[in-house]
């Protein structure tokens, strides 16, 4: 299996979207209850993505040689046994990490994590319950990167990533038939109230400060405003035009829109929790991933 196989069995790029879960779950906790173990949490949700990918096209590999032959493995270019053998390795080690970063809490989120990537993988994506259970995961990856403490802070925090994922997931399905307009406009209507609910939140402190910063908290709500009306110039337009054309085409450029928007989604969340490192980091993702689409000789799907 030559690197670029890999790259495209996993969609490497894609698992820069994924970073700022946790991170946007961290920014709900407390400065003080931060260790620099925790720095493992956003390598152990792109683990779990990326292996969550690879079990993805070991489970669709059958319909994959029907309606998608370019890919991995009905190509021949991956053979099932080794694209079982990184999926399963990856999730591995991303419960590892983050047990790892955060002890038995971490493991208390991230087995139920994996357990709903294998779901999603091997069960339940062409299930009407495909769409909900694929929510959970982005849900519990925003709660993996809480502290015990914190877990009711970011409770909104993982609601509004659900809400995303639902919306995008369930436009996904017509990437290779086309979608629907009534799918179409629920994703419109999914990506309104996450804007909506994530511009509230950034209007209001995520916890109390003293009029001393009270300057950079209002640069902070800006911040969080302005990445979220980056959200939903990325998505909403793409969804709005699936909701009209209805072709797979659309559907396919809608939903690749959405797992990009994931980014500055998060960024809204750290920055209204006021970690404007982890809002770099993010910042450079979104650049990183840009680059990596444009550079890369073969267009590598991100769904």
């Amino acid at each position: 299996m030559r690197a670029g196989d890999l790259v495209e069995l996993v969609r490497a790029p894609a698992a820069l979207t994924v970073l700022g879960d946790t991170l946007a779950g961290m920014a709900a906790a407390p400065p003080t209850t931060r260790r620099a173990r925790h720095g493992l949490l956003p390598v152990a949700s792109a683990c779990l993505y990326l292996g969550g990918m690879a079990l993805n096209d070991y489970g669709d590999r059958d319909l994959d040689a029907l309606e998608r032959p370019e890919r991995p493995i009905p190509s021949g270019r991956v053979t099932p046994g080794q694209a079982l053998a990184v999926g399963t390795g990856l999730v591995a080690t991303g419960v590892v990490a983050a047990g790892v970063a955060s002890g038995r809490r971490g493991l208390g989120v991230a087995l139920p994590l994996a357990a709903c990537v294998l779901t999603y993988d091997l069960a339940a994506k062409d299930r009407p319950a495909g769409a909900v259970v694929m929510a959970a995961c982005r849900g519990l990856d925003v709660l993996l990167g809480a502290t015990p403490t914190s877990w009711r802070a970011a409770a909104p925090t993982a609601a509004v990533f659900f809400t995303h994922t639902l919306a995008v997931t369930a436009l996904s399905r017509g990437e290779v038939h086309g979608t629907t307009s009534t799918v179409a406009r629920c994703a419109v209507a999914g990506t309104t109230a996450a804007a909506t609910a994530t511009a509230a939140a950034a209007l209001r402190p995520a916890t109390a400060r003293p009029a001393a910063s009270r300057s950079g908290a209002v640069t902070r709500t800006l911040g969080a405003l302005a990445a979220t009306a980056g959200y939903v110039a990325m998505c909403l337009p793409p969804q709005l035009h699936a909701a009209e054309d209805r072709s797979a085409g659309a559907a396919r450029a809608a939903t690749g829109a959405g797992i990009q928007a994931m980014v500055p989604l998060q960024a809204a969340w750290t920055l209204r929790g006021g970690r404007a490192a982890s809002t770099a980091v993010l910042a450079g993702a979104l650049v990183a991933g840009r680059l990596l689409r444009r550079r890369g000789r073969k267009q590598v799907s991100i769904t």
